[in-house]
């Protein structure tokens, strides 16, 4: 059966009915919000080739791949007209604050406390894109589910859907859930009846967001330059951090998130009811110290289904000699990091080196403070 029959064979009565049955099953499989829109990336892909032409991906080649695969839906997906877009919570802790304040401990993105979130998203997808095919086995649909994966700007689908609206943080925000929620969509030829419920930015004349990075990573409102990110540099970036950034990170790891935790709009996220998503392994409460002591094999034993798991060993080591470089002034922490002064990395034992120096000026001021 062709796309061009399915449009005629299947009558816009059916086609309600179903767009209903999509939510209710979307509910019922974990996600707090599911639209339905015919997508039109005309103006996301104009704002897409400025960011690149201005160069503020930095080393995500992939960022300019595909051509306009990103923008086209259907030359990712053959014969899509339709795209579903699903939001899930994830935020599972409140003691962001607490551990940002306190330099001896390493501060992880939330999202990454638990359970690798693109397999639980993807798997519930999955399900939903198996249902709405047993509900018209007669055709064979043109359908793919998406999480943060492949060319597929997720957050203007979203807000095209009326999921939220993209804040001068960059992230899709809410006016009921914040912005602590992932992100998943299914491509389908499926001409579903589609939603229009946008929401209007309310950002207003708050500026927290821009204000409170730590490294004053937004060039204006709405604009990322990811070469100061510290979810970037964490996380995406293979180098080396620039030395003039390390003091800035303080003890934030892997990923950031002050520009979610100082959101307005986050009062009133919800804690999410996905038990996947809870800490593993006290990551929302770790001690520097401790994660700078794992081997490899501990690393790997701790890590796994997480998405912390993708930077490898060596970045995980490389980041938090940054923390304990930006941590009080300590003998132990000295010596820790002296027993990674031999590494066979390089990219390790340059970080580790900045640390020390870091470390041993802060412990000489201690002793001067003291005479």
């Amino acid at each position: 059966m062709s796309d061009n029959s399915l449009h005629s064979d299947v009558d816009s009565q059916a086609l309600d009915a179903l767009a209903k049955k999509i939510k209710a099953w979307g509910e019922s499989l974990g996600f707090q919000q599911v639209a339905i829109i015919e997508p039109d990336l005309s103006q996301a892909s104009e704002r897409l080739n400025k960011w690149l032409a201005d160069g503020f991906q930095g080393s995500m080649d992939w960022m300019a791949e595909h051509g306009d695969k990103r923008y086209r839906v259907d030359k990712l997906v053959d014969h899509t007209v339709r795209v579903i877009s699903v939001r899930m919570n994830y935020l599972a802790d409140d003691k962001m604050i607490a551990v940002l304040k306190n330099d001896n401990k390493a501060y992880i993105s939330r999202y990454a406390l638990g359970r690798d979130y693109h397999k639980l998203i993807r798997k519930r997808l999955a399900q939903l894109v198996a249902n709405i095919q047993n509900e018209l086995p007669q055709f064979e649909l043109s359908q793919r589910p998406f999480v943060d994966s492949a060319p597929v700007m997720e957050k203007p689908l979203a807000e095209q859907a009326g999921l939220g609206w993209i804040g001068k943080n960059t992230l899709l925000l809410n006016n009921e859930a914040g912005s602590w929620f992932f992100l998943g969509e299914i491509y389908t030829s499926l001409p579903l009846p589609t939603d229009s419920s946008e929401q209007t930015d309310r950002c207003g004349n708050c500026r927290a967001c821009l204000k409170v990075c730590p490294t004053d990573a937004f060039p204006e409102p709405y604009v990322l330059d990811a070469r100061k990110c510290i979810s970037y540099l964490t996380i995406e970036s293979k180098e080396a951090i620039p030395e003039a950034l390390r003091p800035m990170m303080g003890n934030r790891v892997f990923g950031c998130d002050d520009c979610q935790i100082i959101c307005p709009w986050n009062r009133f996220a919800s804690q999410t009811q996905e038990h996947d998503f809870s800490p593993r392994h006290n990551l929302d409460d770790p001690d520097l110290v401790t994660l700078f002591n794992w081997t490899q094999e501990e690393f790997l034993n701790h890590t796994q289904g997480s998405p912390i798991r993708r930077i490898g060993h060596e970045r995980w080591l490389r980041n938090l000699a940054v923390g304990l470089g930006n941590a009080s002034g300590s003998k132990e922490i000295v010596r820790c990091l002296e027993n990674r002064a031999d590494d066979p990395s390089e990219l390790v034992r340059e970080h580790v080196q900045w640390a020390l120096s870091q470390q041993r000026k802060k412990i000489a001021q201690l002793k001067i403070a003291q005479r």
